[in-house]
């Protein structure tokens, strides 16, 4: 009976998740939503073969959603750079991120499908403040605003695949932890670049 109701309860929530694509009404942000209900999943296993166990570790499905959050923010907030950078290298900037980070978030979502990890659907609360402030600036300040934050997300982002890289368990987590680390560091180093341009 107790994993029945837990059957049902996971599948609300993530009925709510998928279908509204946030979770204003839990309190919750997206990222939180999900890190709950992939947490639930690692500490009660579903019992029906119709709904398959999550293959991975609470700390691998961590991992995915902070990646996913992360990348997902890295191309809402250079969708708007794209659009308000006045600097070209800014704007080149900005494409290279949708391109790269669009690609790699597509390989965690496949990734995420095949191992039943729930990844957010929408910014968290923190994120849509920090777009809400890059939105009030213009021109260079924007610039200016925009590759600060660039260099130091993508410094807290290579720390966390660096720390993720002896922890995650699961293979294809790890393949894709080998091989987007190398892609961040050469944006970390591009964007430094820009930073002294754009001071």
């Amino acid at each position: 009976m107790k994993k029945l109701r837990f059957l049902i309860v996971s599948g609300l929530l993530l009925a709510v998740l998928q279908s509204c694509g946030n979770a204003g009404d839990t309190g919750k942000d997206s990222k939180e939503t999900a890190d709950s209900i992939n947490e639930a999943r690692t500490d009660n296993p579903p019992a029906t073969p119709s709904t398959p166990a999550s293959p991975v570790s609470e700390d691998d499905a961590k991992f995915a959603v902070d990646a996913a959050s992360g990348g997902m923010a890295e191309v809402n907030f250079a969708e708007l750079a794209k659009q308000k950078g006045a600097n070209t290298q800014v704007r080149d900037f900005a494409t290279m991120m949708i391109t790269d980070h669009t690609k790699a978030n597509d390989e965690l979502k496949a990734i995420a499908q095949r191992k039943n990890i729930v990844l957010p659907a929408d910014l968290t609360d923190g994120q849509k403040d920090t777009r809400n402030g890059l939105e009030k600036r213009m021109g260079a300040d924007f610039d200016k605003a925009y590759i600060a934050l660039m260099t130091d997300e993508h410094k807290r982002t290579i720390k966390m695949f660096e720390d993720a890289s002896g922890k995650v368990t699961d293979a294809d987590l790890k393949a894709f932890i080998d091989k987007t680390l190398p892609a961040l560091k050469q944006h970390l180093e591009h964007v430094e670049s820009i930073r002294k341009i754009v001071k």
